[in-house]
């Protein structure tokens, strides 16, 4: 195990930075949220605390968790077992390194939660601060993320081809995101990056709406879908047609698929959040779909299914796409009650600036 994680020498990086991070801020830091505390320790669980000070560092697991924390966490961390209750531990640990302030997350930890470690740790000050320092560490991928995140997308590649070949005219729609799911668990995925997407005809116009225990209808079938692997989530929509398509819904596809292209044209590092947004929904708008394209153009893709940066009309003007990025690029036309449309792939902004798409699934139109 030692040597793996000498291998692995981006998790001992990540933990250093948040701990030079830590010490211009506060004494030590409480990390609640299981992704944050997969991100620092490398350890996929969610009943427990990791207590970070500027030269310790400690993994606090029940009975429940301390095998498998003392076999797969980065080494940098003592293990606790918690026997005497969360708070209890971190305010004896705290004391023993008379730390005198705690950072916490603001967006994970409750005021509820809050108050009861504020009451375990009375003369301790308690700050928020640390979600604001995380995000920024997490933004921007190492090359070990990368890996995860195309190996992840490769799987979900592999799904889509699978599901041409599944999908029949007398399935039902929830018989087809199960089809999507039970593929890539089967080939290894270790869990869904999200609800599957799978809906057909009318139903169609509705961006997130929710399989249906219903035959599929004639007309598009979008599919938005995504496999965790190695901790990273993907993330791509296809929409093809059941049936044949018609001369309205060709044009209303290819708007979509132009907007699509010439939105993953223009991206590179250096390039705006905003600016981007504006090149796919310019076209959407100008084939007179103004008002049928309502949400934004992408986000980031990592431990989360949404992260930042945000792809958006209303990003700040100071938002540019970074090396080290990973975002979506999936723009849709929705006819309220009809139809819809969304194509969308996952890309990278590499460290020369260029971009790597790590979906390769085809996007012409397919009729079914």
């Amino acid at each position: 195990m030692a040597g793996f994680w000498r291998r692995r020498r981006s998790m001992m990086t990540r933990l250093e930075r948040f701990q030079k991070e830590l010490t211009a801020r506060t004494d030590a830091a409480l990390i609640t949220s299981p992704q944050n505390q997969f991100y620092l320790s490398g350890l996929h669980y969610d009943d427990g605390y990791l207590l970070i000070l500027a030269d310790a560092a400690y993994l606090l697991a029940d009975f429940r968790y301390i095998e498998v924390a003392r076999r797969e966490a980065d080494p940098a961390f003592t293990v606790v077992l918690v026997e005497k209750g969360m708070n209890k531990t971190v305010a004896e640990l705290i004391g023993k390194h008379k730390a005198e302030s705690l950072l916490v997350e603001e967006a994970h930890m409750t005021l509820a939660a809050e108050a009861r470690l504020s009451a375990a740790v009375p003369r301790i000050s308690v700050v928020r601060g640390a979600t604001e320092i995380l995000t920024e560490m997490r933004v921007l991928k190492d090359a070990r993320e990368l890996s995860a995140i195309a190996a992840a997308q490769e799987l979900t590649d592999a799904a889509f081809s699978h599901i041409l070949e599944y999908i029949r005219p007398d399935l039902r729609e929830i018989d087809v995101a199960l089809e999507l799911e039970f593929f890539m668990r089967k080939n290894g995925a270790e869990g869904l990056a999200f609800d599957t997407i799978a809906v057909s005809g009318s139903a169609s116009s509705m961006p997130h709406g929710v399989p249906r225990d219903r035959k599929l209808e004639k007309g598009f079938l979008t599919m938005d879908f995504g496999a965790r692997l190695g901790g990273y989530c993907s993330d791509m929509t296809r929409t093809v047609v059941i049936g044949k398509a018609d001369d309205e819904m060709k044009r209303l596809y290819e708007t979509v698929l132009t907007a699509q292209k010439s939105a993953l044209a223009a991206a590179r590092g250096g390039v705006g959040c905003k600016a981007l947004d504006a090149v796919a929904r310019d076209i959407i708008h100008g084939a007179g779909y103004v008002g049928c394209f309502g949400h934004s153009l992408g986000h980031g893709v990592g431990i989360d299914i949404h992260e930042a940066p945000r792809l958006s009309s209303a990003a700040p003007q100071a938002d540019l796409l970074r090396p080290g990025h990973v975002v979506t690029v999936e723009p849709g036309i929705y006819l309220e009650g009809k139809y819809g449309c969304r194509i969308e792939d996952m890309i990278a902004v590499l460290p020369d600036g260029s971009i790597r798409n790590f979906t390769q699934s085809p996007k012409e139109l397919i009729e079914l």
